[in-house]
C-alpha cells in the first residue's frame, strides 16, 4: 500500500513538469502565431503602397509565374511570387514567405527599357524586429550619363533621410561591385510607421527618376539586357544568400530558370529582341 502511494507521489512531480513544459509550448505557438498575423498585415498592408505607388506611374499587367508563383522547400519554406510587366520600364517581382518565427518580402523591380538601377527592397520581420535591405544595382549600359547620375544623386539624397536609422552588418560578396546605393537598416514593430516609410521612399524616388526618364535607345537595352543576365548567373555560379538556398533545395537548372522567367524576367525580354 505504501508503496503504491510512493509511486503515485513520485508520478505528480513528473506530470506537474510536463504540464508546465507543455503550457510553455502552447504560449509559444500562440505567440508566434500572433506577431506572424500582425507582422504578414503589416507586409501586406507595406506591399499594397508599394504597389499603389507602381501604378500611379506606370501600367501595370499582371503576368502568369506558372509553376514558379508557389515554391516548397524542405517541407517548411513556402515562397510566393507575384510577377507584374512594368509597361516602358521592366519586371517586377513580389516574393512573399511566412516562416512563422519570420515573414519576408523581396520587392523587384528589373528595369529593361529605362536606364535606371535595378531595384531591390528585401524587408524582413522577424518577431519584433524588423531587417530592411534597400539595394540598388548598377546594371545599365553606361552609368557616366548625366541622366543616370541624377538618378543616383536623387537615390544618395533619400538615403540621407535615414541616417539616424542603425544599420544592419552584412558580409562582404562579389557582387557588391555592382551596387550603388545602399541601405541596410534595422528597426521594431513599434517603429512600423518608420520601416514603412523607408520601403515607400526609397520605391518612390526611384519610380520618379524613372518615369522622368526617356525610354532606352535598343543599344542600351541590349546592353542593360546582358548585364543583368550576367548577374543573374553569376548568383548561380558564385552564389549570394538566398541562391544558394535555392541551389540546394531546387537545384541549379531550375533556380536558372526560375530567375530567367520569373524573378528577373530577363527570357520575357530576350524574346521580345
Amino acid at each position: 500500500m505504501k508503496e503504491n502511494t510512493q509511486k503515485k507521489s513520485k508520478k505528480k512531480p513528473v506530470l506537474i513538469v510536463l504540464g508546465v513544459i507543455l503550457a510553455l509550448i502552447v504560449c509559444m505557438v500562440i505567440v508566434l502565431a500572433v506577431n506572424a498575423s500582425k507582422n504578414m498585415k503589416a507586409m501586406h498592408a507595406t506591399i499594397g503602397q508599394g504597389m499603389d505607388a507602381v501604378r500611379a506611374h506606370y501600367t501595370v499587367t499582371p503576368v502568369d509565374a506558372g509553376e514558379y508563383a508557389d515554391l516548397t522547400m524542405y517541407g517548411l519554406m513556402k515562397f510566393h511570387t507575384d510577377q507584374y510587366r512594368v509597361e516602358s520600364l521592366g519586371n517586377l517581382s513580389v516574393m512573399t514567405t511566412n516562416m512563422g518565427m519570420m515573414q519576408m518580402v523581396s520587392f523587384m523591380i528589373t528595369p529593361f527599357e529605362k536606364n535606371v538601377p535595378v531595384c531591390t527592397l528585401d524587408f524582413m520581420y522577424i518577431m519584433g524586429n524588423r531587417k530592411s535591405y534597400v539595394e540598388f544595382y548598377d546594371l545599365v549600359g553606361d552609368p557616366q550619363t548625366e541622366e543616370y547620375a541624377a538618378v543616383i544623386a536623387a537615390l544618395q539624397e533619400m538615403q540621407g533621410r535615414y541616417a539616424d536609422v542603425p544599420d544592419v552588418e552584412v558580409s562582404e560578396a562579389w557582387y557588391d561591385s555592382y551596387l550603388t546605393v545602399v541601405m541596410h537598416k534595422s528597426l521594431t514593430a513599434k517603429e512600423e510607421e518608420r520601416n514603412t516609410a523607408l520601403f515607400c521612399d526609397a520605391l518612390q524616388t526611384y519610380l520618379d527618376a524613372s518615369a522622368a526618364l526617356p525610354q532606352s535607345s535598343p543599344e542600351d537595352a541590349a546592353a542593360q539586357l546582358a548585364n543583368t543576365e550576367a548577374y543573374s548567373n553569376g548568383l548561380i555560379e558564385k552564389g549570394g544568400v538566398s541562391t544558394n538556398v535555392f541551389k540546394k533545395a531546387l537545384g541549379e537548372e531550375t533556380t536558372r530558370d526560375f530567375f530567367n522567367q520569373t524573378f528577373f524576367g530577363t527570357d520575357n525580354y530576350r524574346s521580345a529582341e
